[in-house]
């Protein structure tokens, strides 16, 4: 198993998850041509793709998901309620899943579990090629018992470190998109994450990635030292999913 980032932040998201010959992208919040491109960086094309899932309808992790599935014949898999929203267009093959069961994308299975966030139905995950396990968390407010029982015992993990908590309410943010981004149905802080992070069995966990930074109401050098603080590990060895660069493929042995 291996997972890399084409890009991750307010600008747009997305994650690949490949196991074998199965390689499923994770949102999809960037025109064509920059997922193209974004995808050959990392020795791929959206031709190699088995599927596109979607956490949430959220522009930044949706915008590309309909027309990327029309030119590649691509099924895409997504909540009843994120089915519900208009902006996806017709799609080749729409796959419906339920937040509280596991599905299979060929060699890929993939234990969705239900989020609080400001959406309709949104779902994040964890991925497995029956022996090893890929959590992903972005775009949670606030994390719940089952999110906690879900994330414990991976072996990496996608993490959301989106704000610190007084560069957001000193930043430039109207009040009303502080209290959106900072409430129990909006993003993590670094704080937040490192306390989830604290309460997770890491025994097996061999990356750990920070995902969705805020541009502006953070910096990665002061999430790293949060998240290393609780980890005791050098703030280097946490891997940044940047919104530009992305991510490089990580191995998952």
């Amino acid at each position: 198993m291996r997972f890399a980032s084409i890009g991750s932040g307010s600008r747009g998201n997305g994650t690949l998850v490949e196991v074998d010959d199965t390689l499923v992208l994770l949102d999809c919040g960037f025109p064509i041509v920059q997922v193209e491109q974004r995808m050959a960086r990392l020795g791929m094309t959206p031709a190699d793709l088995s599927a596109i899932v979607v956490t949430h309808e959220h522009g930044d992790h949706i915008k590309g998901v309909g027309p990327l599935a029309r030119r590649y014949n691509l099924p895409v898999w997504m909540t009843p309620g994120t089915a519900r929203h208009q902006r996806l267009g017709k799609l080749p093959e729409l796959c419906l899943f339920n937040s509280h069961a596991a599905f299979a994308i060929d060699a890929l299975e993939l234990i969705p579990y239900p989020v609080p966030h400001d959406a309709m139905e949104p779902a994040q995950f964890v991925f497995s090629d029956g022996a090893r396990r890929f959590g992903v968390l972005t775009d949670v407010g606030c994390w719940t018992p089952h999110i906690e029982q879900q994330l414990s015992g991976c072996d990496a993990l996608l993490l959301e470190c989106n704000h610190d908590a007084d560069m957001l309410q000193r930043g430039s943010y109207p009040p009303s998109l502080k209290r959106r981004v900072g409430g129990r149905q909006g993003h993590l802080s670094n704080l937040q994450s490192a306390e989830l992070l604290g309460r997770l069995d890491n025994s097996k966990l061999q990356h750990l990635v920070m995902a969705h930074l805020s541009e502006e109401n953070n910096q990665p050098q002061l999430a790293q030292q949060t998240l290393a603080n609780v980890l005791g590990c050098e703030t280097d060895w946490i891997g940044i999913a940047e919104q530009d660069a992305g991510l490089e493929w990580r191995e998952v042995v």
